[in-house]
């Protein structure tokens, strides 16, 4: 038994030297062959000098041209076939199910289009609930609110930033052009069925079209309320539509009646009597010759100047033949804040629409309109962004003169931005600002205010409609930050005023001026040297 043992051992040592030298044989092989040849030996590519160097680079280029196209049609075809069998699969899983239905005798599955339709309406339905469509939806803060864009026939009005956007545009994309043609026709489809209307009724065409407002929600859909003229004076019909990432569908029709509704637009005011002066122009024309359902509460702080205020309002008041204003005098700092608030506390009568306004603001008649379309007592606010006016001094620069007021109030690149910074003008009733416990009175001076009442209704279960409008402009004027403002305070002053001034093309103009002169002098004198 010992001496088996031991040959054992020995043919198991034999075995292993054996072993060890095969593997250093395999390794002295293996370092000859991928030791790198000597310069004479290797493949040389064709230097760039060499007669043939061109030549040869244009070989290699195309081989790896062919090489690459060759890869791109094979993974083409894999995909090709990946697609295949994922549609064989999807039919085989579907089959499945409704085997397996039948087998445990089941009903709905005998006609599977009628379930899987009734399941699609259910889940746009859901999508709708899900949606900031019926109720207000909470909100952290103002960075997570969607605005609305605003559209007509003719131009999308959109706050998308961009050197290459415009605030007013027509739609390019034809997709975009696409979408919001179907949702006016989806409308007027509805507006002229005759199961909901009487026998002679009017038929509705896209020109009693007014204006719409849209928005998409990543993950729920979009939203569009479209506005028509109704079928008498101040008489309106509103489309509510939903595009759940599928078909539209009708959420809600109404009739909207605007004769009674009153808008008290309030205005805090300190000195600056010129401006006051070209506000009540605007006022006198839109509000009193052409809406006419327009109430004027002016809060005046301190008693500097105000006899020339109370001149203004007096004359227009005789003019007009107007008595539908409110004169406060208050005493102390100014502070746009509690103006607005004591303001709108002031009024006696049935709850009224509000309007807080600046003096330096001018609107339409049609924003008038808008004003009362956008809000609802118990349901929405109506947050609209303005077109802000550039320093007419710079846009008109070359101009002989600049022209008349009406004629800078052009929404284009050029004239203005969209000042979507700023939360003051904004319409909402009476009944809505007490209950959501108005401005925080202890922020004095400009600025702060209005985001803070911002802020708490998109915390509120109140519906924040925020989108541009066309009709409301914030006129230029030279802005002052004093030194009494808070830092940050002074801080939000001073950007306001920086983007009031004029475009990025006009302010890179000024800056650059002297180059600009310079390079027109040197060609000037190029010009007369050649010529000599």
């Amino acid at each position: 038994m010992m001496m088996v043992r031991r040959g054992l051992l020995a043919w198991i040592s034999r075995v292993v030297v054996l072993l060890v030298l095969l593997c250093c044989a395999i390794s002295v092989l293996y370092m000859l062959a991928c030791t790198p040849k000597g310069d004479d030996e290797q493949l040389a590519l064709p230097r760039a000098n060499s007669p043939t160097g061109k030549e040869g680079y244009q070989a290699i280029l195309q081989e790896w041209e062919e090489q690459h196209r060759n890869y791109v049609s094979s993974l083409k075809r894999q995909i090709a076939q990946l697609k295949e069998e994922l549609q064989e699969r999807s039919e085989q899983l579907r089959n499945g199910q409704y085997q397996a239905s039948d087998a445990a005798g089941l009903g709905p599955d005998r006609s599977p289009p009628e379930k899987t339709q009734a399941d699609l309406l259910a889940f746009l339905h859901s999508q709708v609930d899900k949606a900031e469509v019926h109720a207000g939806v909470k909100l952290a803060t103002e960075y997570a609110a969607v605005p609305f864009d605003s559209f007509t026939l003719q131009k999308v009005y959109q706050l998308e930033t961009g050197l290459t956007r415009h605030p007013e545009e027509k739609p390019v994309r034809k997709d975009k052009r696409d979408e919001l043609v179907e949702a006016i026709e989806s409308a007027l489809e509805t507006l002229n069925n005759p199961a909901e209307n009487s026998p002679n009724h009017r038929p509705y065409t896209a020109s009693d079209f007014i204006e719409g407002i849209y928005r998409t929600e990543r993950d729920k859909g979009t939203l569009y309320e479209l506005t028509f003229k109704g079928d008498h004076k101040h008489e309106f019909k509103r489309l509510v539509l939903f595009r759940p990432f599928g078909p539209i569908i009708k959420v809600k029709k109404e009739k909207l009646n605007m004769a009674n509704t009153l808008i008290n637009v309030i205005v805090p005011l300190a000195k600056r009597v010129d401006k006051f002066w070209q506000f009540m122009q605007n006022f006198r024309e839109m509000c009193i010759e052409q809406d006419g359902r327009v109430h004027l509460t002016v809060v005046y702080f301190g008693k500097e100047e105000i006899n020339e205020v109370k001149g203004i309002l007096e004359n227009t008041s005789k003019a007009a033949n107007f008595r539908n204003f409110t004169f406060i005098q208050l005493n102390g700092e100014f502070s746009r804040g509690k103006g607005l608030d004591v303001g709108a506390r002031f009024w006696k009568g049935n709850n009224v629409l509000l309007f807080f306004c600046d003096v330096d603001i001018y609107f339409t008649s049609e924003f008038l309109n808008t004003c009362r379309l956008n809000t609802q007592p118990g349901k929405k606010v109506f947050y609209p962004v303005l077109f802000s006016q550039y320093n007419p001094g710079i846009i008109y620069g070359h101009h002989d003169a600049v022209p008349p007021l009406e004629q800078q109030l052009v929404i284009k690149k050029e004239t203005g931005f969209w000042r979507d910074f700023g939360f003051g003008m904004t319409c909402q009733y009476r009944s809505d600002f007490i209950n959501i416990g108005g401005f925080d009175l202890d922020i004095k001076g400009w600025g702060g205010e209005d985001v803070h009442l911002y802020r708490k209704y998109l915390h509120s279960n109140l519906i924040v409609v925020r989108t541009p409008v066309r009709g409301l402009f914030h006129l230029w004027h030279e802005k002052r930050c004093v030194d009494e403002l808070s830092p940050e305070q002074y801080k939000m002053c001073m950007q306001s005023k920086a983007m009031n001034e004029a475009s990025h093309g006009q302010l890179g103009m000024l800056v650059f001026r002297h180059e600009i002169e310079a390079h027109l002098r040197k060609q000037k004198q190029k010009t007369s040297s050649k010529k000599t």
